[in-house]
Order: structure tokens, then sequence, then C-alpha cells
């Protein structure tokens, strides 16, 4: 559905975590039925995708060059499905699109793959209707709904109950997480007239569990999801920040197994199906390779094995250094020369030997900034 209308933001600094990242073309249906798309998923070699109001009563089953396969009937009359996600054998269908502010309920469809049938789970918010175009399942199934404001005041709710567990046709209360936190970009793409980079549109989780992304008309937040759970990792910053290609009206992500992401569109005001962009190692982007990890038969990885190695190497010199030093302290302390303002020269001429300051590295302390609430600051955080 078009979006209510909003004055743009002031487009602050550029986060220090924001990257960019290569897109392109992984197919482009031809279907009509999928001029709106709205939600996305990807279980083995299918894509399903599905429509939004008025195109949301059936889902399209695609291969990998988005020709459908087959159209299946949404088992319930739908309201506006705006996402879709899997678990267990069953497509969760998020009828959760409310641009007017007018539903008592929202609710999640199950669409059983293998027989196709299904039931509608209605849930409530604690304090009144809210749009909403984003679903997350925490790793137990509870569902996370990411609410959608033209502000870019979204908000994070969930159930505590798995989706399967909903009551039919319930309803079932949610309760409010906390605030879901984005800021005006200046990314270009999105609907004319909004600020689309406040706007939540879409989210997914990677097959592993451990990336969680969310997007809005413009850009993708990336999470890495802690032991908290998905919900809690929202409330945080995000790990990274990256400007999604442009396009009319991008509302759908989904990962595939090997970590890339599809993106895609609805038409917009083109009234033309759109092709779906995929953007390479997003998951890698948030869990580097070069993170240590154990190998299968319990030794340590090749990256650990040097971590291991440079960490005992530096620790034998600091003890070497340490026996050296007290040695030579206590030959000193015998000759009565002792003076402890050697020391002190010694700590400043070592910091005057210091490696120079690399502001271009995000590990690196600045010397010259004096700032405790600095997290780059150097004496200041002694």
């Amino acid at each position: 559905m078009a979006p209510a209308a909003a004055q743009p933001a002031e487009t602050p600094d550029p986060s220090a975590t924001q990257t960019s990242a290569g897109s392109e073309v992984y197919c482009t249906p031809d279907d009509p039925g999928l001029v709106e798309l709205s939600g996305l998923t990807v279980v083995g070699d299918t894509i399903y995708a599905v429509g939004d109001s008025g195109n949301d009563d059936r889902v399209a089953a695609m291969d990998s060059s988005c020709q459908v396969l087959e159209w299946i009937p949404n088992p319930i009359d739908p309201y506006d499905v705006e996402d879709m996600t899997y678990r267990n054998g069953r497509l969760w269908l998020a009828d959760i699109g409310d641009n007017a502010g007018v539903r008592d309920t929202i609710a999640m469809t199950d669409l059983n793959l293998t027989d196709r049938t299904g039931a509608v789970h209605r849930m409530t918010y604690p304090d009144g209707p809210r749009d909403a175009e984003a679903i997350l399942l925490e790793a137990d199934g509870r569902p996370v709904v990411i609410t959608k404001d033209a502000g870019g005041n979204s908000e994070i709710f969930t159930a505590d109950v798995p989706v399967e567990d909903l009551a039919a046709p319930g309803p079932t209360p949610m309760r409010a997480v906390g605030p879901f936190v984005v800021t005006s970009t200046g990314t270009e793409g999105g609907p004319p007239l909004i600020d689309g980079s406040l706007m939540v549109t879409g989210a997914a989780i990677d097959a592993s569990g451990t990336v969680a992304a969310v997007r809005t008309y413009t850009d993708l937040y990336l999470f890495r999801i802690g032991d908290g759970g998905v919900a809690q990792s929202l409330l945080g910053p995000p790990a990274l920040v990256v400007p999604l290609p442009a396009q009319p009206q991008g509302e759908a992500i989904a990962f595939l197994d090997n970590g890339d992401l599809l993106v895609a569109s609805e038409g917009g005001t083109r009234q033309a199906t759109q092709p779906i962009a995929v953007v390479r190692g997003v998951v890698d982007m948030v869990a580097p390779a070069d993170i240590a990890e154990p190998v299968a038969d319990g030794s340590v990885s090749p990256s650990g094995a040097l971590i291991f190695a440079l960490s005992a190497t530096v620790l034998l010199i600091g003890v070497s250094v340490l026996l050296g030093r007290r040695s030579r302290r206590r030959a000193a302390e015998e000759d009565d020369a002792y003076d402890i303002s050697d020391d002190v020269d010694d700590e400043i001429a070592a910091e005057d030997r210091a490696l120079p300051f690399d502001p271009d590295d995000p590990y690196a302390l600045d010397p010259t900034d004096t700032d405790a609430s600095n997290a780059k600051g150097g004496r200041g955080r002694r």
C-alpha cells in the first residue's frame, strides 16, 4: 500500500557503521500478480512471494529465475499481508499492515506447505493500533513485530508464545520491547515526497540464526543476534548499515542459505514488476571469516592457532621484560642509586615511541583525545 507522506527529517552526518555494498539483479518476476510484491522468504530452492492488500489472497512459489511455479491460495481472507517468514514446514504470513491505524487486531496466518491448510492467529498491541510491515521469529518461534512510522519512531513488539501456540483465532496480547532506532540517511530510493530511510518495511534472519536484517525503503540495518535473542539484539546499535539499491518502493528481503540477501520492491507508481536484487555476502559483512572458531575435531582452526601463538609470544616477551626490569631495579637498589623519576621518564618515552594514530583504524586510540566518553579517547581514558 502507498505510504503516508511525511516531511524528510534532517540528514545526520554519515554513521561510522555505514558502508556501501554492491548489488546485482538476481531475477525479474514477469507475473503481474507480483506488481505489489511486499513479502519474501526462501525455503530450499523455492522463493515464496506475496503482494500486499488486494494481492495477498495467494502466495507465489518461484524458482531461482523468478518464474512462478505455482500460486498457493491464502487459507484465510486477509486484511493486509506485508511480510512473510517460514518455520517448521509452514509459511507464516504477517497480516500486520494498517496504514489508517484502525485495526483492533493484527494476525499471523500459517500456511502448511504440504496440505495447503492454515488458520488465523490474531494478536493485539498493548495500547492501540499501529502500522507494521516487518516480522521476525525468535529461535523458539516467538513473533517479533517492528512497526513502521513515517517519523522514524518505530517500535518492537513480541508475543510470549511461539507462533504455533498462538491462539486461533485469538487474540493473543503482545507486549512492547522498546524502540527500533533508525536515522535519516539521505540514501536515494523509495517513494517520492517522503523520507523513505525512516520507514521500516521488511525484515529477515539468516539460515544460521546469527544475523538479523531490517530494511527501510532505502537502507539495510544488520544486527548480530546475541544470547538475549532477536528482539533484545534489535534494541542495540546495528553492526552495520548498508545503503540498498534504489528501488521505487522496496518492501521485502530474504536470506539465501549461502548468506546472500535478496532485496525486492513493489512497482510503486510504475505499476510494473521490479527486478529482485541480490546483495552478496551479507552475513560475512557482520560475522567476518577471520573470527577464530573451533574445527570439527576440537582442534584449533588455523586463524585460532595464529592468534594463540601471537598471544603466547606477547606473554613471553612481557614476562621477560618484567623479570629484566625487576633485576635491574634490584641492582639499582643495591647500589643505592634507584630514582622513581626514572620509571616516569620511561613511561613518557614509551608513549612518545607509540605508533602514530590512524583515524581510519576503528580500534586505534587517539592520544590527543581526552574525552573519557569517547571510545577512541587516548590518555583521557587511562
